[in-house]
C-alpha cells in the first residue's frame, strides 16, 4: 500500500480551481456548485490561503480575509471525506492561524453550521452578539467577464 505524502502549502498559485471545485462539490453542502470564476475571485482576494495535498491530490483547503491587525475571518474549511479523522483539519486551521498575515489580528471570526465543538477545541468561542448578515443579489456575469476574472488568477 502506498503511504500518503501529505503537504500543506500557503502558495495559492498552485491551486487548481477545478480540483478545488471538485473538493467542494464532494465534501461540502455549503459550497456545492460554486462557479470557477467565483472561486478564482475568492482565492485571489484571500490571504492566507492554505491547501492540503496528498501528492497532487487536493484533500484540504481553508482561506482567510483580514485587515492584518484588528479583524480576520476564516472561510471555506474543508477536508476530503477519505482523509477525515486523521488530525488534518486541526493542522489545517493551526497552519492558517500561524500565517504571518494573521499573527497580530485581535479577533478572528468564522462561521460554522455543525462543527462548533471542533473549533472550540482550537480556541474559538461562540459569539452570539455580533452575528448579522447582508445578502446582496448578484447579476449574472457575461462569458467575457468570467474569462477576465479567471485571467486574474
Amino acid at each position: 500500500m502506498i503511504q500518503p505524502q501529505i503537504n500543506f502549502s500557503a502558495d495559492k498559485e498552485i491551486i487548481d480551481l477545478h480540483k478545488l471545485q471538485n473538493l467542494f462539490n464532494l465534501a461540502t453542502f455549503w459550497a456545492r456548485d460554486r462557479h470557477l470564476t467565483d472561486l478564482a475571485t475568492a482565492v485571489q482576494f484571500s490571504e492566507p490561503v492554505i491547501s492540503v495535498w496528498d501528492r497532487s491530490f487536493l484533500i484540504g483547503f481553508a482561506r482567510a480575509t483580514s485587515d492584518g491587525i484588528y479583524r480576520a475571518t476564516v472561510w471555506d474549511v474543508v477536508i476530503h471525506p477519505d482523509y477525515r479523522g486523521q488530525g488534518l483539519g486541526r493542522k489545517l486551521i493551526e497552519t492558517l492561524l500561524a500565517h504571518p498575515r494573521l499573527q497580530k489580528v485581535e479577533k478572528i471570526y468564522l462561521m460554522t453550521t455543525y462543527q462548533q465543538k471542533f473549533y472550540q477545541c482550537l480556541g474559538f468561542e461562540e459569539n452570539q452578539s455580533t452575528v448579522m448578515v447582508l445578502i446582496n443579489s448578484r447579476d449574472n456575469l457575461s462569458s467575457q467577464e468570467e474569462e477576465e476574472i479567471l485571467s486574474l488568477s
